[in-house]
């Protein structure tokens, strides 16, 4: 009988930021004139040095979220087991 895991709504939180901070990535990296398309403004005027920041951004931003999605996950999987917080 396997054992369902309960992962608390934090988990939820940081995975959903965690997949639209990935989606805003590659959205970016594919059409980096999206600033420009969805509001008319042009801060960098042309030279793409925004988007390039704001992709930059998005990967750490995503990386953040997913790594403390992980640790939730993992977290969640240990309960119940006797296991030390933390340990593999």
């Amino acid at each position: 009988m396997t054992r369902q895991r309960r992962l608390p709504a934090r988990f939820w939180i940081e995975a959903a930021l965690a997949a639209a901070t990935g989606v805003l990535l590659v959205v970016t990296l594919i059409s980096r004139e999206w600033i420009e398309l969805l509001t008319g403004w042009d801060p960098d005027r042309g030279s793409g040095a925004l988007e390039w920041a704001i992709v930059i951004l998005l990967a750490v931003t995503t990386a953040v979220f997913g790594l403390l999605a992980r640790a939730d996950w993992r977290r969640a999987a240990g309960r119940g087991r006797g296991w030390a917080a933390g340990s593999p």
